[in-house]
């Protein structure tokens, strides 16, 4: 019998390591289940020939690949140095301004954003270059911001500044960002990821241009964003725990914590989480991971989280297929390990009092007591198979749909196994086509139980008010 796939999926970014048509077939074939485009490097033609051999690899496999768009979003630096930086020492004053056309030094240098200086107050905070340099407000203005310099170092050109105090008058959405959108939208990408997300506001002014053509995963990374976080969720379709810039401008022993209530506050939804950078860092030289980070990953597991993440570990590093190759192997092992289920069911949450909530807890509820083998979600939005994942059951989940382009979204839903089918005429041939379909997965048994969700009338978008049980026929003997 063969072994079915892992709950958990797998996110992989795509670069100059690994966008040939070989490559992504084989990071696919090694356990990857979505490919991320980041738009903060390459170009255009770049991302439209990954996407095309994504396409193409997915047609060789026979399975839907998710593909995520990730916008670059607003960057925020400093001007330029007349030696090319300057040496911060700590507790000195250091000034910064509007003035472009002075080169800086070790006393000031330009701030090019006079969105920064609007939100300024004194005692603030200002992170330098990845927070490596951290400034703190003494007296601000308009155009200006006299800083004592709390912990110093070099400080180099166009280096970046957070502002981890306060909530920026800007807009996620750069003009860069709207032209990669109006392309990646064109290409047919699965899944914008908007960054610098602070406020509910930014993720439907991007739902305004969207529509329901994607669909949108919140990057968490701001302080900002964790105190509108229920707002946030209630208005995006997904989240992404962007550990790099969230660490940086929140101490780093408070990100663990805030992982974890991001992924609870997702799951209790039922909308897909994903934790993300750094987390076989290791591999993007290294062949093997540091044990650190195996159980990072393995946390990231245990928690349910829906998808983890490789950022340049498959970009640009050496060795992108044993990354993803390992990362899969992490995860198989975790959910292998009874402690496992115990603390998915630990951490179960009620559903709403909801009709497609009831259905999903339902379904659960029946996998739990009898043999079952599959639960299958016929659905045209993928409402009902998110619905069925947000319950974690034990038996997989085929998310069967007539519609292409949910059957790639739901590539990042935990334990969905995404089945591009025909439509049906009625429940009968609904249900006939269910089993079907179950019969031809890995690891199906004879004899068993197929619970079958459903909105009713097909092709209602969130109507999900239907549950069948059904039996698998006798089936000839797996091979392998």
């Amino acid at each position: 019998m063969m072994t079915p796939p892992c709950h958990a999926k797998i996110v992989a970014t795509l670069g100059p390591s690994s966008d040939d048509l070989a490559t992504i077939t084989a990071l696919a074939q090694a356990g990857a289940d979505v490919f991320r485009l980041n738009f903060s490097h390459g170009s255009h033609e770049d991302h439209r020939l990954r996407l095309q051999r994504i396409r193409a690899a997915e047609v060789a496999l026979g399975r839907p690949l998710g593909v995520l768009l990730d916008l670059q979003g607003p960057k925020l630096r400093v001007g330029r140095f007349a030696e090319g930086g300057a040496e911060l020492a700590d507790g000195a004053a250091f000034r910064l301004d509007l003035d472009t056309e002075r080169l800086g030094d070790r006393h000031r240098v330009a701030l090019p954003h006079p969105e920064i200086f609007a939100a300024l107050q004194s005692g603030m905070a200002l992170l330098l270059d990845d927070g490596r340099l951290r400034l703190q407000v003494e007296r601000c203005g308009a155009d200006f911001a006299e800083t004592r310099v709390v912990c110093g170092g070099r400080l180099g050109d166009r280096k970046g500044v957070n502002v981890p105090d306060g909530v920026l008058p800007i807009s996620a959405l750069t003009p860069k960002d709207l032209a990669d959108l109006d392309f990646g939208l064109g290409l047919g990408v699965d899944w914008i990821a908007l960054s610098f997300v602070q406020r509910a506001a930014d993720i439907e002014a991007l739902r305004a241009r969207v529509g329901a053509r994607a669909g949108i995963v919140a990057k968490l990374e701001k302080p900002a964003a964790i105190d509108a976080l229920d707002e946030i969720l209630a208005v995006t379709d997904a989240v992404m725990v962007a550990r790099g810039d969230l660490g940086v401008e929140l101490p780093a022993e408070q990100v663990p914590a805030i992982q974890k209530r991001i992924v609870r506050a997702c799951r209790h939804l039922g909308k897909p989480v994903i934790v993300a950078t750094q987390m076989l860092e290791s591999m993007v030289a290294a062949p093997v991971p540091t044990r650190a980070e195996a159980s990072d990953v393995a946390t990231a597991i245990y928690d349910g989280a829906d998808a983890v993440m490789l950022s340049a570990e498959t970009a640009s590093g050496r060795h992108p297929v044993a990354a993803v190759a390992m990362m899969d192997r992490l995860i198989a092992c975790t959910e292998a390990d009874p402690l496992h289920r115990a603390a998915l069911e630990a951490s179960h949450t009620a559903p709403r009092p909801l009709t497609a909530d009831a259905i999903g807890w339902a379904a659960r509820s029946v996998a739990g007591l009898l043999d079952v083998g599959a639960l299958v979600a016929y659905t045209h939005s993928g409402a009902s198979a998110l619905r069925m994942a947000r319950e974690r059951p034990r038996a997989p989940i085929l998310g069967m749909t007539p519609c292409q382009d949910t059957a790639r979204r739901l590539t990042l839903a935990w334990g969905v196994q995404p089945v591009w089918c025909r439509d049906v005429r009625d429940v009968d041939d609904m249900t006939a086509l269910a089993l079907e379909t179950a019969a031809a997965q890995p690891g199906a048994r004879g004899g068993c139980s197929v619970v079958i969700a459903a909105g009713m009338p097909f092709g209602s978008p969130g109507s999900t008010n239907l549950l069948r049980i059904a039996q698998l026929g006798d089936l000839p003997a797996d091979p392998a």
